[in-house]
């Protein structure tokens, strides 16, 4: 189980990697007026999603009783990612203000992980 929950953590922070790179990525494009909400994006929150629910099931599975506020402010805060991703997956352009939405939102679900 703990080979398991391991392989899982590793993915949840690629997850987290591919939000937050993809997004700093496209920060550059602003100025041009090409930057967009790639497809890496919804990739990463997608991952981070099923990862982090597979560890709180895990927790679960093991007899274990995780913190449910924490892990309810988590999925919040992914859940507002994810809205703000869908929102404006499809445009031709993205603004400097989604993709910073987009960055701060991943940050503050590691801030909370790592923090709380």
């Amino acid at each position: 189980m703990e080979i398991l929950k391991g392989i899982l953590l590793v993915l949840h922070i690629i997850g987290f990697g591919a939000v937050f790179g993809s997004t700093l990525a496209q920060l550059m494009n602003v100025k041009k007026g090409t930057a967009k909400v790639a497809n890496g994006i919804m990739h990463g929150a997608l991952l981070l999603l099923v990862t982090g629910l597979a560890l709180v099931g895990m927790v679960y599975a093991t007899g274990g009783s995780p913190d449910n506020a924490k892990i309810g402010v988590k999925l919040l805060v992914l859940i507002a990612l994810f809205v703000v991703v869908l929102m404006n997956r499809k445009k031709e352009q993205a603004s400097g203000g989604v993709l910073g939405a987009i960055a701060g939102l991943a940050a503050l679900n590691v801030a909370i992980a790592v923090l709380w």
